[in-house]
């Protein structure tokens, strides 16, 4: 009946120090037990455990390249009927080597959707619940087989949400806008990574408002993140072209600077990021 929840984490492989880091392990569990208390899911474990729980399965596996890890929650038994009370809860974990989400990262070209964002009155918006991802696997196919690399959503007031499975970014004069979680949007941990380094390092004002339609067309940049896409720019939206119809400045440097970080190259980061591999000790000669 879709009475789960799941999560998305990312490890990254740095090749000079031969280490797989897991990006902010800790806040994708929190939301999480987050996601499960919404479906009222309770599992045994805390935050910190599972992410050991996900050090272990990473090292068992030996993966020296990226990786994807899927923890899922859900309500497990072999009754008929919908209901989410007295029904025992479940949960499993796994991981896979991946790479990028979408073939055209640099620049993709995206149209609206016609199908609207579940509202948060219908499926709670801020939980990543399995019944939910209907609407994102609809909206993903219908943009992929007409042709599109990816699809932005509206909600019920017709602004701007987020795309199937990624939050959105627009550029105007500057300043970057993005949808608040009121507005359907799943609050992101690369969202909230990103606003943080596009203040605290790029120095660029971010706002967080509702976005219509039509601005979309008329902004300088755009782009996605997300723990799958990452962050990707957004080159057209239809037949428009955005700005310059290639990646933007801001973009770019947003883009570089989130790879940079994940892979451990920014020590001001690196409490972002929990390492699989033990390292040896270095002794003195």
């Amino acid at each position: 009946y879709g009475t789960g929840v799941f999560g998305g984490l990312r490890a990254y492989w740095n090749e000079d120090e031969a280490q797989l880091f897991i990006f902010r392990p800790i806040d994708h569990y929190e939301r999480l037990l987050q996601s499960a208390s919404l479906m009222r899911i309770t599992l045994p474990y805390t935050a910190e455990q599972l992410a050991r729980i996900t050090t272990d399965l990473l090292r068992a596996e030996g993966f020296r390249q990226n990786a994807y890890i899927r923890p899922l929650a859900y309500k497990s038994t072999e009754m008929i009927g919908v209901r989410l009370h007295d029904v025992e809860d479940a949960f499993t974990m796994f991981a896979v080597p991946f790479g990028s989400y979408i073939d055209n990262e640099d620049g993709a070209h995206v149209c609206f959707s016609a199908w609207r964002r579940v509202d948060d009155n219908a499926i709670p918006a801020r939980g990543k619940i399995t019944g939910a991802y209907a609407n994102s696997a609809l909206i993903k196919s219908d943009a992929i087989l007409s042709g599109y690399d990816e699809a932005l959503v509206l909600n019920q007031e017709g602004h701007v949400t987020e795309a199937s499975a990624a939050n959105i970014f627009i550029v105007r004069k500057g300043v970057v806008y993005t949808p608040p979680p009121q507005s359907d949007v799943l609050e992101g941990i690369v969202r909230k990574s990103v606003i943080d380094l596009l203040r605290e390092e790029l120095n660029v004002d971010v706002v967080e408002r509702n976005i219509d339609h039509s601005e979309v067309y008329v902004a300088d940049e755009i782009f996605l993140c997300g723990t799958g896409i990452q962050v990707a720019a957004v080159a057209r939206v239809e037949h428009r072209p955005i700005g310059s119809g290639r990646m933007g400045t801001i973009a770019r440097q947003i883009r570089d600077l989130f790879f940079d970080v994940v892979a451990g190259r920014v020590p001001r980061y690196r409490d972002w990021l929990s390492p699989v591999y033990m390292q040896e000790p270095v002794t003195s000669r």
